[in-house]
């Protein structure tokens, strides 16, 4: 099987103390393990690799390592470098004012999701907006003068469901570079 590059975006670890991952710890985890060319990014759990592995069975394979190894679940998201490149040329953002109060997010299902909400979509106080959804992507805004951070992850699980991880769009600008 050929090596592919990978992210992995874990989800809920590193939060206000809790779950704690150290990303030096967890690179050399991941490289024991037998993954290769390991980068971490950010303490929020963001991880670029490298493997021969079955794609499907990454995300799986993670977070069971994971678990085994920090004792507690990492529910575990993994695109390949080519669909996070696709992503960000294609600048779903480009139009949208950014200030101090607006918020860039993009938000990664692990299955796709029957979801019946016209698209795009706000809330009804016109604080999140969901502009789209594609491939197991939503990408959203958040205007902070409005409303804040947990209310719209609120509303993403009520619609998606919790297997989901969220990541602010200036992180997937950081990841992009490294690839």
């Amino acid at each position: 099987m050929k090596t592919k590059q990978y992210i992995a975006f874990l989800r809920g670890i590193n939060v206000s103390g809790h779950h704690k991952v150290p990303m030096g710890e967890l690179q050399m985890k991941l490289q024991e393990w037998g993954f290769e060319h390991v980068v971490t990014l950010l303490n929020s759990g963001n991880v670029i690799f490298t493997t021969t592995s079955n794609p499907e069975d990454l995300e799986k394979t993670i977070s069971e390592y994971l678990e085994h190894t920090f004792g507690f679940p990492v529910p575990t998201i993994v695109r390949d470098s080519e669909m996070i490149n696709r992503l960000f040329q294609e600048a779903p953002f480009q139009g949208i004012e950014v200030h101090k109060d607006i918020r860039l997010y993009v938000s990664f299902l692990k299955k796709s999701a029957a979801v019946n909400l016209k698209i795009p979509w706000a809330s009804s106080d016109n604080a999140y907006k969901i502009l789209a959804i594609h491939d197991k992507t939503i990408l959203s805004v958040l205007d902070l003068s409005v409303s804040n951070t947990p209310k719209a992850m609120e509303g993403l699980e009520k619609y998606f469901g919790r297997d989901i991880t969220t990541r602010n769009w200036n992180t997937i600008a950081r990841i992009v570079k490294k690839l």
